[in-house]
């Protein structure tokens, strides 16, 4: 499988779930907020034997009248169309911000794939309308329910047979994790039950999770799995790592 991690830069985020850009080679890092996180955030793409997967579709930034997410496709040598499939791992909007965006020409927001499969768990959805600003932006989600290329996913399955996605909770109640096997090789991608490789070497419980005990115990888990089967790990909060294994 090939790997391609979408950079969308570095920010740091505060109590305020706002994300301020961040320049690692100009910025200072002692001048953060006080409590302040440094993330990456990258969605990635992932080429399979059978699809152009995307996992996770990043701020949704517009730059120059375009969508950054189809930007950095492109510059990584891949037209937006080509993608086949949309995996969500949950809707926050540092993840989920790029599923849509607003047509220069027509002004109006539309699926940003629209020749693509999404990936989202019904509930997720459901919370996301619930709970609202500063986590979820319902003006970014809200044409996902009409949308015809939409499946929504109840609990745990398996995608064309190679795809297992499974119900985590932990930093979200209807977060979700996914695990592709194919060629001979395992690539898991925990979204933020996983953010960074620095995480999983360490036990904490993050404050900023939903129930972040069972987030620590999740990393732990597969931690030890992924080292004993040799799986590829995607992080996608990762400064210097997106890619392990």
């Amino acid at each position: 499988m090939q790997i391609i991690p979408l950079s969308e830069g570095a920010f740091s985020i505060d109590g305020s779930k706002q994300f301020v850009p961040f320049d690692k080679a100009g910025d200072d890092i002692q001048s953060r907020p006080v409590g302040s996180l440094l993330v990456e955030v990258q969605p990635f793409v992932v080429v399979t034997s059978e699809d152009v997967l995307l996992i996770d579709t990043g701020l949704g930034f517009m730059t120059d009248g375009e969508l950054q997410l189809h930007k950095n496709l492109r510059a990584a040598g891949i037209a937006p169309e080509k993608i086949t499939k949309v995996l969500m791992s949950h809707l926050h909007k540092d993840h989920a911000g790029g599923v849509s965006y607003v047509n220069a020409a027509t002004g109006k927001r539309e699926i940003s794939f629209p020749q693509a499969t999404y990936y989202i768990q019904k509930a997720e959805f459901a919370f996301a309308r619930e709970k609202g600003f500063p986590s979820y932006l319902m003006d970014e989600l809200a044409c996902l329910e009409q949308a015809p290329n939409i499946v929504w996913l109840e609990g745990d399955g398996v995608i064309d047979g190679y795809i297992k996605y499974r119900v985590d909770g932990g930093h979200a109640p209807w977060h979700q994790s996914f695990t592709i096997v194919d060629g001979g090789e395992i690539v898991f991608f925990g979204g933020d039950n996983a953010p960074q490789l620095q995480q999983m070497k360490s036990k904490f419980v993050a404050k900023y999770d939903y129930d972040g005990k069972k987030a620590m115990e999740l990393r732990q888990q597969w931690w030890a799995d992924g080292q004993a089967a040799g799986w590829k790990f995607l992080f996608y909060h990762d400064i210097k790592i997106p890619v392990f294994g």
